[in-house]
């Protein structure tokens, strides 16, 4: 897996997952809905943590700097 994502995009995908966390956990949002968001900030945080969202590469998308080749 070749890197995709920046750092921007990871910090906002990491700041969105937390505050589903907290919206989750304090009851704000809840049943299936809630798990739905769950869900989601999950992903949001394993694909930053990777630097690879599988959306970005089924669409050819890059948010990572260009690296340079000898």
């Amino acid at each position: 897996m070749k890197k995709n994502m920046g750092m921007a995009d990871r910090i906002i995908r990491l700041v969105v997952a937390a505050l589903i966390a907290v919206l989750y956990f304090t009851e704000t949002i809840s049943g299936t809905l809630g798990i739905i968001f769950l869900a989601a900030g999950a992903i949001f945080v394993l694909t930053s943590i990777f630097s690879f969202c599988p959306l970005y590469a089924l669409f050819g998308f890059k948010t990572c700097p260009a690296t340079k080749t000898k």
